[in-house]
């Protein structure tokens, strides 16, 4: 799919960060996108931005859901096919995410299981949701941003994290095994596995309020501690616009495994060249301080 005008696109968490830019940049191409979002402020923001971006006539549609909850998500379906009067979609962005969480053995249940259902389960049900509107369309495709998560299971030797790489790792299977399924059931449409490295977004700064101070990046953070790890994310990793823009460029060329980020490219390298040692303290603090993590 090189050309993105007259088409329809569906971006979860457009809200902020790479949603808010995969939906600003869509409908400057002319692209008319439905997003969501767990945060009305949010989506309005970004609506006001679309809307002096849009061009070709480009509808841009909000509707509040989480994603983690099925019945949002098929009521999210609904509502787009009610505002695009039609019945099918070109493209699907499952960009959705939060993290914390993290640890499994001495972690709260409810915090790992809130993480895990927003980052696979969202992904799950906006498939079912939506990955029949693309089989309907004459061509079609579904991105599913995992991380470097999805197949480095670590943010550091002392950081448990397992809630959001199980995901993420997920996500990253899922999507490969798909690639077959589409090509056997519905070869018009094509599938896409994202892998961010570390895009400065409020993530960390989302999830810290979701879950509390100590359950994101830092175990043994205070809340001013946590805030201010959440800011440095944000200020130091690769602008959302610039990670939107590989996303889309790798959708225009059928690549189905797009790496954003130079961190992400060196560290997809080495867990291929040395699985083992990328796990070890001493590659994570090696590792650490040049992803400004």
């Amino acid at each position: 799919m090189k050309d993105f005008s007259g088409k329809i696109a569906v971006v979860t968490g457009g809200g902020e960060g790479i949603g808010r830019a995969l939906v600003l940049q869509l409908v400057a191409e002319g692209c008319s996108v439905a997003m969501c979002d767990i945060s009305e402020e949010h989506m309005a923001e970004t609506a006001r931005l679309a809307e002096a971006e849009a061009t070709q006539g480009a509808k841009i549609i909000s509707f509040r859901a989480d994603v983690g909850d099925e019945a949002q998500v098929n009521a999210f379906r609904d509502h787009v096919l009610e505002a695009i009067d039609g019945d099918h979609i070109h493209l699907l962005f499952n960009n959705a995410g939060v993290a914390g969480g993290g640890s499994f053995v001495a972690g709260d249940r409810a915090q790992w299981e809130r993480t895990f259902d927003v980052c696979w389960k969202g992904v799950y049900n906006n498939c079912r949701a939506f990955v029949p509107l693309l089989v309907r369309a004459n061509e079609a495709h579904l991105i599913n941003v995992s991380s470097v998560n999805g197949f480095w299971a670590t943010i550091g030797p002392d950081a448990p994290h397992t809630a959001y790489c199980a995901a993420k790792f997920a996500v990253k299977g899922f999507t490969e095994a798909l690639l077959t399924d589409l090509a056997v059931n519905a070869p018009h449409v094509k599938a896409s596995v994202v892998m961010p490295g570390h895009i400065g977004t409020s993530i960390a700064l989302n999830s810290i309020r979701e879950h509390g101070a100590g359950n994101v990046l830092g175990p043994d953070d205070s809340e001013e501690e946590a805030l201010q790890r959440g800011e440095d994310f944000r200020a130091n990793g690769m602008p959302p616009e610039q990670a939107a823009k590989i996303i889309l460029d790798g959708v225009r060329e059928d690549e189905w495994r797009i790496l954003v980020g130079d961190d992400a490219k060196m560290l997809d390298a080495a867990t291929r060249t040395d699985p083992k040692h990328v796990l070890t303290r001493e590659f994570l603090e090696q590792a650490m301080p040049a992803l400004e993590l």
